[in-house]
């Protein structure tokens, strides 16, 4: 394992490519510049199929290629053509909440966009970012777009 990247710290931040996503990723990145560290931008993808969902068999590597194209907008969303050496990308296969929680082992900080749903939705359904704040390994970061758009 790299040294450095033992003793920088590290700033883990969901990215999904959402509006909500974006903005937790600028505030890791205005974080991590404050701090020294380095920041983690980690994109979970699923297969449908592979969570349950019925529907039409896609062909092999579609939803792979889909979430690589909207994990590189996420990105170039919040950078434009020039990305920060000290942001690193990581695209993972498994559920959101679960490879941010596993990510988040070691971290700084994990950082993540509150997508506002109501309480009665995120209660039915359970949010990625509570998850995350009941489940990660080290603190958690919710940044609310109102929160976000105040900067």
């Amino acid at each position: 394992m790299d040294s450095s990247r033992e003793t920088t710290p590290r700033v883990v931040v969901g990215v999904d490519g959402s509006v909500p996503s974006q903005q937790a990723l600028r505030w890791a990145a205005d974080h991590a510049q404050l701090t020294g560290a380095v920041v983690e931008a980690v994109c979970a993808w699923d297969t449908p199929s592979e969570i349950g969902w019925a529907g039409p068999a896609t062909e092999a590597g579609f939803d792979l290629e889909r979430a690589r194209l909207r994990f590189a907008e996420g990105i170039r969303a919040v950078f434009g053509d020039v990305q920060p050496a000290e942001v690193h990308e990581m695209l993972v296969q498994g559920d959101p909440s679960e490879v941010l929680v596993k990510a988040s082992e070691g971290a700084e900080l994990l950082v993540v966009g509150n997508r506002g749903r109501g309480g009665f939705a995120r209660a039915m359904l359970g949010s990625v970012s509570q998850r995350c704040a009941q489940h990660a390994r080290c603190p958690v970061v919710v940044v609310r777009a109102e929160a976000a758009q105040a900067h």
